[in-house]
């Protein structure tokens, strides 16, 4: 039998939202796992922290400020961290905007496109400039991160539950479309996870919290450490047969 292979040793990871949460979390186990890695968010400062930390585990780090939902700045990206590393083999598209409340029928235009425009229409972009770069190297592998309301909505935060379903549906199509090119594409859903934006919504309603957690088989909000085994996972060649699938990490939301 043939010991899965879960080393990075030697790949270059592109991490969106690498500044805190679960990107930052991610940068760290896939440093850990023998990446170097490029992290991506809008503020620089706390990027060089977490690039601190992964050198510190004797890796490589790129920190690089961009805004995912402007074209040109993935383009600089991109262009940044191949100049930087010369290839790009694992892209994890974690950036991503709150789940802002609001009705349907109250719902405002600025709102809609300040989440799609991120949360879709950023990541769709990126993957394609990523995938480009890819297909020129022999491949690789990029992970989405959508979420547990991609497949049951919460009240009030409709726009971001439609923007996770279609992340679900553009995993599908990117591995199908990619795989040719030996470009595996899969996601990662989670339940609520204590991050800034996991928490926001317990924050905009109190009372949810313990709702909410009635209805979590294991009793708790997870940590941002919990997505990192999934994360490695499907970034190394232990997945090597796993394209267009999400793996949902919710400790058994789902099932109630």
């Amino acid at each position: 039998m043939t010991k899965p292979d879960f080393s990075l040793k030697g790949k270059v990871a592109l991490i969106t939202g690498g500044s805190r949460g679960i990107g930052k979390a991610t940068a760290l186990g896939f440093a850990s796992a023998g990446a170097d890695v490029v992290v991506a968010s809008r503020k620089l400062p706390d990027l060089e922290q977490v690039a601190a930390e992964i050198r510190g585990l004797g890796r490589k780090a790129l920190p690089v400020s961009a805004h995912i939902a402007r074209l040109e700045e993935i383009k600089n990206l991109v262009n940044t961290g191949c100049q930087e590393f010369g290839k790009i083999d694992i892209l994890v598209n974690n950036a991503g905007t709150s789940p802002a409340m609001s009705p349907m029928l109250d719902l405002e235009e600025r709102l809609w496109d300040s989440i799609i425009n991120l949360n879709l229409k950023g990541l769709v972009f990126l993957s394609q400039a990523v995938a480009r770069v890819m297909k020129e190297h022999g491949g690789g592998t990029i992970i989405n991160v959508a979420s547990v309301a991609g497949f049951r909505h919460e009240p009030n935060i409709g726009v971001y539950s439609i923007s996770k379903a279609a992340v679900i549906m553009t995993t599908k199509i990117m591995a199908q479309e990619w795989a040719k090119y030996n470009i595996r594409v899969n996601a990662i859903a989670p339940g609520h996870i204590h991050t800034r934006l996991g928490d926001s919504i317990f924050e905009a309603v109190p009372e949810y919290k313990e709702e909410f957690l009635q209805r979590v088989p294991i009793g708790r909000i997870g940590d941002p450490d919990e997505i990192v085994g999934a994360m490695i996972y499907l970034a190394s060649d232990a997945s090597s047969y796993v394209t267009g699938e999400t793996l949902v990490v919710d400790g058994g939301t789902l099932t109630t």
